[in-house]
């Protein structure tokens, strides 16, 4: 799979949440249950997060202009309900969808609900996510906005034999059943087909800042010629002092 962006990781290996210790005979003996999501954690996402524009700014800081669809590798069927886009529409929630969430200059408040969900909510928009930690999980009988997330860790370093190394990893995300929305505010669009598979990744900066980078690849054969992919960044913030949210407006 293609990423951009800072990355935390160079090499990624599947956690395995399956007790594999070997008993002294050398036979496979369990030893206790495994690690919940949340105790296996390579990483802490969790906390107040802020958007730090740095690239993008006219397609995310403003509402950018009808049919203005630059790098979104639209094809003809894409391009034509782009230029389809009512202005007064700007606002609408669809633009606040799961593929396009992360790219909505907004406050993220990332907590661990339960041991095997993490919750994401934004002021922007007032959007709640959920990413499971279950493969299992049924699909919903209706399509939504968030769609369904499921979750996994990658662990790269301190694996079988390298128990003082250093963990590191991402938190890898895969999302379908979503509803149609939109990529930008000016409606460029992705259809309920589209298949979402995201990479959080943290990191600290030299001056001590802590930063959360999203890459996020959205895959939707209707609306795209090839997969759109993008890098969001968001800087650590002390405390909710900021919060401050503000509702799309329903379709």
């Amino acid at each position: 799979m293609r990423r951009t962006g800072l990355v935390a990781a160079t090499v990624a290996l599947s956690v395995s949440l399956t007790p594999g210790l070997l008993a002294q005979r050398g036979q496979g003996a369990p030893a206790g249950p495994p690690p919940t999501p949340q105790a296996a954690a390579p990483i802490d996402v969790t906390g107040y997060w802020v958007s730090v524009v740095s690239e993008d700014w006219r397609w995310r800081m403003v509402t950018p202009p009808k049919g203005d669809v630059a790098s979104v590798p639209l094809n003809a069927e894409g391009t034509k309900v782009a230029n389809s886009w009512d202005p007064a529409t700007d606002g609408s929630c669809l633009a606040y969808g799961a593929a396009g969430l992360m790219r909505i200059p907004t406050r993220l408040h990332i907590t661990w609900e339960n041991e095997r969900t993490l919750k994401i909510e934004t002021d922007a928009g007032q959007q709640t996510r959920r990413l499971v930690f279950d493969k299992s999980q049924a699909a919903p009988a209706q399509r939504t906005l968030q769609g369904v997330s499921i979750a996994e860790w990658e662990i790269a370093g301190g694996g079988r034999g390298a128990a003082q190394a250093p963990r590191m990893g991402s938190l890898k995300v895969a999302t379908t059943m979503m509803s149609g929305g939109w990529l930008r505010k000016n409606g460029v669009p992705y259809s309920e087909n589209a298949a979402l598979t995201e990479y959080f990744d943290r990191f600290a900066a030299p001056n001590r800042d802590e930063w959360l980078v999203v890459t996020t690849i959205v895959a939707d054969a209707k609306y795209l010629n090839q997969e759109f992919v993008t890098s969001t960044h968001f800087k650590k913030e002390p405390d909710g002092t900021k919060w401050a949210p503000s509702p799309c407006k329903a379709t």
